[in-house]
């Protein structure tokens, strides 16, 4: 009998550090000499802006010297190839527009939708990185994946669909769209063993399950639960929550219509995510503040800097996204031998509290820490939108069920405002709200709210 194998692509995921080096560097100079003949925009704006050329760059270092690319930027170069050339892409785009073959787009809730451009190489490309981190947790052909993200052309929609039907899954897309109801109503219909979903939309459906198909979540035969959008597995108890309320492993991943792609393993403590890319994407980290280059190293934080190789379409370089992560390079406990990383949070969700800067998500870890005397469900009320919070940092936290009594309540309200005195470093003003009545949404759910004055 043969023996099953480990990974999607052994020769790549268990390739040594310094032939994986080797083959970026190749990579990469092909990539920069592509991008500088197919782009007036690179050509102009990012090499001749600074004096460079392809020949000239002969070290990393001479690399980094290239301007980085933002999403403003990427707007820019969307609207200005508009003025043009009457349509989006003559800037963004490398590849002549008849080997365009799909356009995947963000969602544009904080602004107008960036778009990227893809070739069949670079679809190609997705559907292998895809197929590298479901392998990894175990799913074969015969499984059956519920995608409950918003579907269309957003980067976790038909891009992740078609990811998992390459690698030979059954793939129910019922998305979002048509709400929670349909979404369980599905779940019954189609017996999925694999949900993909936002993890509060998972915690959403634990607490509707019951209201809606009289069926706790735990009886649907969810077995592996992945989180998109949002943080999920790497924070503790909310990791519990999905794992108990659906019986199921817990996977962070990330990863959609580009090639930066990571997968959690489920080791305990949470180890961050393994980076499964690396021969599409290289990776650096900057400064948030001065945007200067900061080493890979174990332990490192800084700002994710992306550049694409081997990517023909919409190929970013050096883009700055916006996301601050850490950096793991020693050995992970599981086995598994890339480095790893951990999603800090968006550099503009930062709250900067009397001189600490704390992240939404850590709020949440907090607040977590206590189910189920709350329900983990919060909202962080600003006056104005950060970082700075000005006056005192307020939060509203739905208590659980059993708490009964306004000693109760206040003795939960001490208990919180000293755990995150204790573990993050801010007071704040913490007010108990009834369960269930904080607003819930199936897509990524923003933690902070803009009261207004």
């Amino acid at each position: 009998m043969k023996k099953e194998k480990k990974y999607w692509n052994e020769k790549i995921e268990t390739m040594a550090s310094e032939k994986m080096k080797a083959l970026q560097w190749k990579r990469l100079k092909e990539q920069l000499q592509y991008n500088y003949d197919n782009s007036v925009y690179y050509r102009e704006q990012k090499f001749h802006k600074v004096g460079l050329t392809p020949e000239k760059i002969q070290t990393f270092e001479d690399f980094q010297k290239i301007p980085l690319r933002t999403k403003d930027e990427h707007r820019w170069t969307q609207e200005e190839s508009l003025r043009r050339y009457g349509h989006p892409y003559g800037l963004i785009t490398c590849a002549p527009i008849e080997k365009i073959i799909r356009i995947n787009s963000t969602s544009g809730t904080t602004g107008q939708p960036t778009l990227y451009t893809l070739t069949q190489n670079d679809i190609n490309v997705l559907n292998e990185m895809h197929a590298r981190k479901y392998w990894r947790c175990g799913l074969r052909p015969g499984n059956i994946v519920l995608q409950a993200l918003s579907l269309s052309m957003f980067t976790g929609g038909l891009p992740l669909s078609d990811g998992l039907q390459a690698m030979g899954l059954c793939v129910v897309p019922v998305g979002i769209e048509g709400g929670t109801r349909r979404v369980l109503e599905f779940t019954l219909l189609t017996r999925p063993d694999v949900l993909i979903a936002t993890p509060s939309f998972g915690e959403y459906l634990i607490e509707q399950a019951p209201k809606l198909i009289d069926k706790e979540a735990n009886e649907l035969g969810i077995r592996w639960f992945f989180c998109a959008g949002e943080p999920g597995a790497g924070i503790p108890a909310l990791r519990k929550k999905i794992q108990e309320g659906f019986g199921a492993k817990v996977f962070d991943h990330t990863g959609g219509g580009h090639a930066f792609h990571g997968i959690s393993c489920d080791i305990e403590p949470y180890a961050g995510m393994h980076f499964v890319s690396p021969d599409h994407c290289i990776l650096e980290l900057i400064s948030p503040e001065t945007k200067d280059p900061i080493a890979i190293s174990n332990g490192a934080v800084g700002e994710m800097v992306f550049t694409f190789i081997s990517w023909q379409g919409g190929p970013l370089m050096r883009y700055a996204l916006g996301d601050l992560v850490q950096i793991f390079t020693e050995p992970c406990q599981c086995g598994w031998p890339e480095m790893r990383f951990k999603i800090l949070g968006r550099a503009d969700d930062m709250l900067i509290v009397k001189g600490v800067n704390i992240y939404p998500a850590a709020i949440k870890g907090v607040v977590g820490e206590f189910m189920p005397r709350t329900t983990g469900v919060l909202r962080i009320m600003l006056d104005s939108p950060g970082p700075l919070v000005k006056s005192l940092l307020r939060i509203r936290v739905e208590y659980g069920a059993e708490v009964m009594g306004d000693d109760e309540k206040q003795k939960l309200i001490r208990e919180m405002t000293q755990r995150m005195r204790d573990q993050l470093r801010v007071t704040p003003s913490i007010e108990l709200v009834p369960p269930h009545s904080l607003p819930r949404e199936s897509g990524k759910t923003s933690l902070i709210e803009i009261r207004e004055t």
